[in-house]
């Protein structure tokens, strides 16, 4: 109880002081997942990406981008964003870095992924790849918490549609095996300690649910034909193994809501509040580090 209070009372006091909000927020930096590319398809680190709009294509050079908590609001807590897009492209913009700076601004450092896609024209890549970039990147954040000042117990781990599928098995799959000869930073639990899924896809992998399964929060719409059943189906897992599950389903408002910046639907406008409202229930947006 104590340290739940202490992190709603962090939490007050994000946006009560005027000398934190003087504080501008820090630029974002990009962090390749593989210094020589992803083994095994190193030649391919050159080809460009393509940006257009809100989308991303194609990846072959597996990265992070890392958005550090505004200056004075440090929780300590992190979090992975995977954004979705079908496994064709990326929805980079509101499904990953508009995401970022959400989660920055309220003292959660954030991490964008650029994964690769299996689905993308003329891929050669499978789910698995996907899969390694996602426990590649949680394994290189919790290798530079000591130097980025986080707190390595406290990495997340959210992804929206095709990401939510990548997030739930980085969340709930045992670990594929690490491409190349690896090296230290493989050696590290690539194991979310929470997780955050907004409307994910249906495709998963073999899961073990047990009490100890990270915690977990979810939401979708109702009306979502693709993305409402597989987080009922979660709940209805978590809520068997006595695991800690939250779940919104909203009434309506259909599939690619996010962070509710451009739905006519007031329920999904606001429903950002619930995740602080989860987190600081969890005990992540308590001040880091501790004091003594």
């Amino acid at each position: 109880m104590t340290k739940l209070l202490a992190a709603f009372a962090w939490a007050l006091a994000l946006f009560a002081s005027p000398a934190l909000a003087q504080q501008p927020p820090a630029e974002p930096l990009r962090i390749a997942l593989w210094s020589h590319g992803a083994p095994g398809f190193e030649a391919r680190k050159a080809i460009p990406e393509q940006s257009e709009a809100y989308w991303l294509k194609p990846v072959n050079d597996p990265s992070i981008t890392y958005f550090p908590a505004r200056p004075g609001r440090e929780t300590g807590a992190s979090v992975l964003i995977m954004p979705g897009g079908a496994h064709e492209f990326l929805v980079i913009t509101t499904e990953g870095n508009h995401v970022a700076r959400w989660f920055a601004e309220r003292g959660v450092a954030a991490f964008v992924l650029r994964y690769r896609l299996f689905r993308g024209t003329g891929s050669p890549y499978k789910f698995e790849h996907a899969r390694q970039d996602a426990e590649r990147a949680m394994r290189t954040i919790r290798s530079r918490a000591g130097e980025w000042k986080l707190d390595p117990a406290r990495i997340g781990v959210m992804g929206f549609s095709a990401g939510g599928e990548l997030a739930r098995v980085t969340l709930l799959s045992p670990p594929v095996a690490a491409p190349g000869k690896g090296d230290a930073i493989d050696r590290l639990s690539p194991r979310p300690d929470f997780g955050i899924l907004v409307f994910p896809g249906p495709l998963h992998d073999q899961e073990s649910i047990t009490r100890d399964s990270p915690p977990l929060l979810m939401a979708a719409t109702n009306d979502d034909q693709c993305c409402s059943q597989p987080i009922i189906d979660l709940l209805n897992a978590y809520r068997a193994a006595g695991a800690s599950s939250e779940l919104h389903m909203y009434a309506a408002g259909g599939h690619a809501f996010n962070m509710g910046e451009s739905t006519p639907m007031v329920s999904l406008r606001n429903w950002p509040a619930r995740i602080t409202d989860w987190m600081t229930d969890r005990g992540l947006l308590a001040k880091w580090p501790p004091e003594p």
